[in-house]
């Protein structure tokens, strides 16, 4: 069965947002946390296998981000297919049925703030109890690569790190429109795989994979204050997922493939 064309994505894409922006509230915040967990999984997978092999990397500079980029897909994967609330995935679902004025601005606004919080609340949970207690981090490189990780991600102006939020959610929302094109479970576990791995080789910021990476490193003993995360990252970057995902992806394609 062919894949569904760019009008008949967007068609799935709009049911699909409306859905989620009209769902109960109790089963919104239980998926938006189970997404987030997903996404730490991801993220977890990508710190473990990126920067397992120090001596390679330190030869060969791309390596760790290809490696990381290569293993860190598996959260989106969770998402896509298992249909958990993603904050930056919505960004573009529910941009379409809002044009269509299917649903209010005040639906939009209200989904994305309760996913958001859930998807910190899963990260967050995945960092502490299974990451943290665990100890998975706590010794090898990993405690000198999360401290680097948080000193990357929060030592950059905040006006760039919106910007490298803009191209991850470009890429993140690319990844989820690819997907509800496909119609078999290979194609849309492909969709995430490239978009994503992309963003994360590049550097780009996401901002609930950050909600693991960040509060990780400061747990593992990073110098990273809550007030610096926030304001010298996580929010930035959420600013930068909106635009990517709303504008460059939600907009541009209902704009490109709406019916007349």
């Amino acid at each position: 069965m062919p894949v569904r064309t760019p009008s008949e994505t967007l068609t799935t894409a709009s049911e699909a947002g409306y859905a989620k922006a009209t769902r109960g509230c109790r089963r919104l915040i239980a998926g938006s946390i189970l997404a987030g967990a997903y996404i730490a999984l991801g993220g977890v997978l990508s710190i473990i296998v990126g920067f397992g092999f120090p001596e390679l990397s330190a030869a060969n500079p791309g390596l760790q981000r290809l490696l990381s980029g290569l293993v860190f897909p598996i959260g989106l994967m969770l998402v896509v297919v298992l249909g958990a609330d993603l904050f930056t995935g919505n960004n573009a679902l529910l941009v379409p049925p809002m044009i269509e004025r299917r649903i209010s601005l005040g639906k939009v606004v209200t989904n994305w703030l309760l996913v958001w919080l859930g998807n910190f609340a899963g990260a967050l949970a995945v960092a502490y109890l299974l990451v943290y207690l665990t100890g998975i981090t706590a010794s090898g490189p990993y405690p000198a690569a999360l401290n680097a990780i948080a000193a990357a991600k929060t030592s950059a102006p905040a006006w760039v790190v919106m910007l490298k939020g803009i191209g991850a959610n470009w890429c993140v929302c690319l990844a989820v429109w690819l997907a509800l094109s496909g119609r078999r479970l290979g194609e849309k576990l492909l969709a995430c795989e490239i978009p994503v791995m992309a963003f994360v080789a590049l550097g780009y910021e996401h901002c609930v994979a950050n909600m693991l990476f960040l509060p990780l490193a400061m747990m593992q003993g990073a110098d990273l204050s809550v007030s610096t995360m926030f304001t010298a990252n996580i929010l930035p970057a959420t600013i930068g997922n909106i635009i990517g995902g709303a504008l460059f992806v939600g907009t541009a394609q209902w704009y490109l493939y709406r019916k007349n």
